[in-house]
């Protein structure tokens, strides 16, 4: 079995609570490209992640996390800039997020801390979520998805408090059907999906983004489960039925799942391929959604056949 390589942001996430009739923010380790790292990793996957870390306290919990997690940091660089804080508020299990810190430590990946060959060599690639839409990360992932080789997974993960108005909103759009015409896999939010196309269904962002040249669409739909759409097909998959506490990072979860599944056996010839590995990563974020904070949430393999058992 190969490896991945995730590129992307890594930060600490501030998780608004109440404790003893005061309200709180938990620290947690987070960030949607890191949160897939570790959710590969415990899963069983080798993964490699190319990211920039803050040189304080913070960052070196990150890093230490990281390390503990088994998720390969050679390729991490540290950067002279205090680590972004991303204060998380809550309506019910679902998060909204307000980021703290200029310039964002996670987005100082340049061009040239991408080795080519790592790339290269890689069975997968991840790229996607807000370290895109920055300078010098936008160009350094670019230069990484270009090279030959892996197969290439992307995630948009928008978060709307990045996007002041309509011009944001369009720029945005561009740069992520960018990626998507050549992505092997797209898995968004039907969140995503409305933001960025105005209120669109998942079924028709799906067509919309298979259109742009994409071979396989996941659009998550939270307790709803997922719409999976390829050229073959679309079909919707329910989701487990869960008692959800914290949704924060369940949707990163299904692509770290995902990520799992295709180092271990490449990408599905058919929808009904997809529909077997998305309906392993929807038992993922079930999980997931029983417990609090993101990347620490993340489950081993045999955690989810004590959850689950036969289903996955």
């Amino acid at each position: 079995m190969g490896y991945a390589v995730v590129l992307g942001e890594a930060l600490v996430d501030l998780l608004e609570t109440e404790r003893d009739g005061e309200l709180i923010y938990r620290q947690a380790i987070g960030g949607a490209p890191l949160n897939v790292a570790v959710g590969a990793t415990r899963l069983g996957g080798d993964v490699r992640y190319i990211g920039s870390l803050g040189n304080d306290t913070l960052g070196d919990r990150i890093a230490a996390f990281l390390r503990q997690s088994g998720v390969g940091t050679a390729t991490t660089t540290r950067v002279p800039v205090p680590t972004t804080l991303a204060v998380t508020t809550f309506e019910g299990a679902e998060p909204t997020f307000q980021f703290y810190g200029e310039p964002p430590s996670y987005a100082l990946v340049r061009p040239d801390d991408v080795d080519e060959a790592t790339v290269a060599g890689a069975d997968v690639l991840y790229a996607g979520s807000i370290a895109l839409m920055r300078e010098p990360f936008q160009t350094a992932a670019r230069k990484a998805w270009s090279v030959a080789g892996p197969l290439k997974v992307f995630d948009p993960n928008v978060r709307p408090k990045l996007l002041p108005d309509a011009a944001a909103v369009a720029t945005l759009r561009a740069l992520v059907e960018d990626f998507f015409s050549t992505a092997d896999l797209v898995k968004l939010s039907s969140a995503d999906a409305g933001v960025l196309w105005d209120g669109a269904t998942p079924a028709a962002a799906a067509d919309r983004i298979l259109g742009l040249g994409a071979r396989a669409v996941v659009v998550t739909c939270g307790a709803e489960g997922a719409h999976v759409a390829t050229a073959d097909g679309a079909v919707m998959l329910p989701a487990p039925k869960v008692a959800a506490v914290d949704a924060t990072g369940a949707g990163d979860s299904v692509m770290g799942a995902l990520v799992r599944r295709l180092l271990a056996a490449g990408r599905p010839a058919d929808l009904a391929g997809w529909q077997q590995y998305v309906t392993f990563a929807l038992a993922v974020a079930g999980l997931v959604c029983e417990r609090r904070g993101g990347a620490v949430a993340m489950p081993t393999q045999e955690e989810l056949t004590a959850r689950w058992g036969a289903l996955i």
